[in-house]
């Protein structure tokens, strides 16, 4: 207890001294954290995941307590977000916002997209809309974070203050300013995805395990976000516990993608597993058939690979060249163009995404479509194309 009104207002009823302070700033950041991953990003925006009524009750009054972020309003923000990926309508894509926009004011383009109540209603349906939601989380939401301040003055003091605005700070720079911004600029991937999503860290730890950003972007429904047996995501590890407990049921994961041997032509199974893993199938080719035939023109040509072709164009290949200006667009091509094979790699590359990506046409011609390429491919005469075909005939999804 303060021996004096001096000590209470540095240190509140409780005199935590800075380690205990420090302590607990990182389980309440924490727990705010993992009430955004778990319950408003896996359960709410993507239906990966239910909690027991307790569990998710605790989320919603936590996220009002800390963040003063409505359910309904963050889950059709996001949404929005996978719609329109790097377009102008999307939200917070540092490709149209810029990356410096995007990680240090996040915060704001959230209370911009809020404004947009046509896109709230659109994206936002299926989200909580009871009593306690319509009239203290939604009718007061700025009530929980004012109460947050008070209870922090009153418990610590002025460290108490200090700790709320690093509380109320969080949020906006880890989540929309870190993952939506360097989450869309810099990192590995392992699935190219038709956005610039990244993956920060193979072992995703502080941010709740959003830091597997583009593994996310390749399956957003998946309540699991490491798709690699180096991978490891805290969220997920948290909802294991919780479905031991009987707290939580996992509705989706990422399916397993098997590659049977010998298989003469795609089939049923091949064309269901190719419309789960197309990212897959895209980066197979880019790693198994591109990136050598690279390596080999820069090997023919004397030269390192960055300095016949930079990064940049690099990727323009494996992306068509969507995130490049006109210029950069106009050398890619016309050093694709001055190589024969290359330009073959890419012309191929460029029909199999559009059978993979086409949605207007039924199975049966979908089917056909990706059994005539296979075909063309391995009649083509080139090694690389031929082996990637016959793997590729082989995809299947591993039993649940």
């Amino acid at each position: 207890m303060p021996a004096s009104l001096i000590d209470f207002l540095a240190g509140g009823l409780l005199q935590f001294g800075w380690p205990a302070m420090l302590l607990y700033l990182l389980v309440v950041t924490q727990v705010t954290i993992f009430t955004v991953t778990l319950y408003l990003h896996r359960s709410q925006a993507h239906r990966g995941v239910d909690f027991h009524p307790v569990i998710a009750h605790f989320f919603r009054f936590w996220s009002w307590l800390t963040t003063s972020m409505i359910t309904r309003e963050w889950a059709a923000i996001h949404r929005k977000h996978h719609a329109r990926c790097e377009t102008p309508e999307d939200p917070h894509s540092p490709m149209h916002k810029g990356i410096g926009t995007v990680l240090w004011k996040g915060g704001d383009l959230y209370r911009e997209a809020r404004l947009d109540r046509a896109s709230i209603e659109q994206y936002g349906k299926g989200c909580p809309d009871d009593w306690v939601e319509r009239t203290l989380y939604t009718g007061h939401a700025n009530l929980g974070v004012i109460l947050l301040l008070a209870l922090s003055f009153l418990l610590f003091g002025a460290k108490g203050v200090a700790a709320w605005a690093i509380q109320m700070a969080w949020i906006p720079f880890w989540a929309a300013g870190v993952i939506n911004g360097l989450g869309h600029w810099w990192g590995y991937r392992n699935f190219e995805t038709t956005d610039t999503a990244t993956n920060l860290t193979p072992w995703a730890v502080w941010i709740g395990g959003e830091e597997l950003h583009n593994n996310h972007h390749a399956f957003p429904s998946s309540a699991r976000f490491a798709m690699r047996k180096w991978e490891f995501d805290i969220g997920w590890a948290a909802i294991r516990l919780l479905q031991a407990l009987k707290l939580a049921k996992v509705l989706r994961v990422a399916p397993s993608l098997d590659v049977r041997p010998n298989i003469a032509m795609p089939d049923g199974e091949t064309l269901k597993a190719l419309v789960a893993h197309r990212f897959q199938a895209m980066t197979d080719y880019q790693r198994n058939v591109l990136k050598p035939a690279l390596r080999e023109e820069a090997a023919a040509a004397g030269a390192r690979l960055r300095a016949l072709l930079p990064r940049k164009l690099r990727k323009g290949i494996v992306d068509d060249g969507r995130w490049l200006g006109p210029d950069a667009r106009a050398q890619l091509q016309a050093w694709i163009d001055a190589r024969p094979r290359i330009r073959t790699l890419v012309e191929y590359r460029a029909q199999l995404a559009q059978v993979l990506e086409s949605r207007s046409v039924d199975a049966n011609e979908r089917l056909q479509r990706l059994q005539a390429w296979c075909a063309e491919a391995e009649a083509s005469g080139v090694r690389a194309l031929q082996e990637y075909a016959a793997r590729l005939k082989g995809y299947a999804l591993q039993p649940a």
